[in-house]
C-alpha cells in the first residue's frame, strides 16, 4: 500500500487581479454571448443543469442571472496536479474568515473569487493562513 503525501507549499503566492468580476448563470442550452470573448479573462463551465460564465465587469451579458462585484485571486503557479490541499487550505483560512468563495481551475493553476467588498477582510485571512497576497 502507497501512501500519498499532502503537499504543503510554505507561502504560497496569491496574486490579486486588478479588475472586479461578474458570474453569470444561464439555462444548459444558452448559446455563449460572443462579448465574453471580448474579456481578457472569462472562465466558461457547462453542465447539464447550466451553463456558467465568469467574466470582466466591464463586460455586460443579458438573458441570465448575473452577480456582480467579484474580486478575483490567482494561486501563482503553475500547480502540478500530484501537489494537493492547495485549494482546500486556501478556502479553509476563507471559511475561518466567513468568506465564501467561488473556485475556478485551470490546466496550470487555480482562482478564487470572492465578494470584492470582503477583500481587505480576505487579505487579512489569507496574510494569517501565511500566504503572500500580492497586487493589492
Amino acid at each position: 500500500m502507497s501512501v500519498k503525501k499532502r503537499c504543503v507549499m510554505p507561502e504560497l503566492a496569491i496574486k490579486v487581479l486588478d479588475r472586479d468580476f461578474t458570474i453569470y448563470r444561464f439555462e444548459p442550452n444558452h448559446k455563449i454571448p460572443a462579448a465574453v470573448f471580448d474579456s481578457s479573462f472569462f472562465w466558461i463551465g457547462k453542465t447539464d443543469d447550466e451553463l456558467s460564465v465568469v467574466c470582466e465587469s466591464a463586460i455586460e451579458l443579458s438573458g441570465g442571472e448575473r452577480s456582480a462585484g467579484w474580486a478575483c485571486y490567482k494561486v501563482l503557479g503553475p500547480i502540478d496536479f500530484s501537489e494537493t490541499g492547495i485549494l482546500a487550505g486556501i478556502s479553509a483560512a476563507l471559511a475561518a474568515a466567513d468568506i465564501g468563495i467561488f473556485a475556478i481551475s485551470t490546466f496550470d493553476t487555480d482562482y478564487i473569487l470572492l465578494p470584492a467588498a470582503l477583500q481587505a477582510k480576505a487579505n487579512s485571512a489569507l496574510t494569517a493562513g501565511r500566504y503572500q497576497v500580492r497586487g493589492t
